[in-house]
């Protein structure tokens, strides 16, 4: 019953307006006197395609309900990212994490997503279509997003920088 409340309060909009994808589901056992006691984590990264974009851990007895949860912890938060308009980043960036950093710079038309599977969620969850990136260091999913968000809230849109420099956009 209470499942039911739930789905129809999201409506088919929010279905429709962000895409999600798993990145990642773990299985974590808890050793106690009567066996063993299964749970499941789960690394999800929501996006609308259009430079919003967020990533949620969620952790649950069940795989669907883990999901669930990342959902919702994605969705609360996202951040927003200055695509331009030929799909890529206006310039390159280096995002770290833990023992895990993400380079990525932006490419011309027509090059496409190049990166692993945890930064092209990413990506392709914001709506950039070409870049290329390298993952160096830890290859562990939870490192490698959490240093792609890092670098892609570090970007800076060149209006912006334009206006705090005190430049108009014709002199550029």
């Amino acid at each position: 019953m209470a499942n039911d409340r739930h789905s129809n309060q999201g409506g088919s909009e929010q279905q429709s307006e962000f895409k999600d994808q798993v990145i990642y589901v773990g299985r974590v056992t808890k050793v106690v006197k009567g066996g063993k006691n299964f749970s499941f984590s789960a690394l999800v990264v929501v996006g609308d395609g259009n430079g919003r974009v967020g990533f949620g851990l969620g952790k649950a007895l069940e795989v669907p309900s883990a999901i669930k949860k990342g959902i919702e912890s994605a969705k609360r938060n996202m951040i927003k990212v200055p695509v331009t308009p030929n799909g890529s980043l206006p310039h390159p960036i280096q995002g770290r994490f833990g023992a895990g950093s993400v380079l990525m710079k932006p490419a011309p038309q027509g090059t496409g997503i190049i990166a692993g599977a945890a930064v092209r969620a990413v990506m392709e969850a914001a709506g950039v279509h070409n870049v290329l990136t390298k993952s160096l260091g830890s290859s562990n999913p939870h490192n490698v997003v959490r240093a792609t968000f890092q670098g892609l809230a570090a970007l800076m849109d060149p209006y912006t920088v334009m206006t705090n420099r005190g430049l108009d956009q014709a002199e550029a």
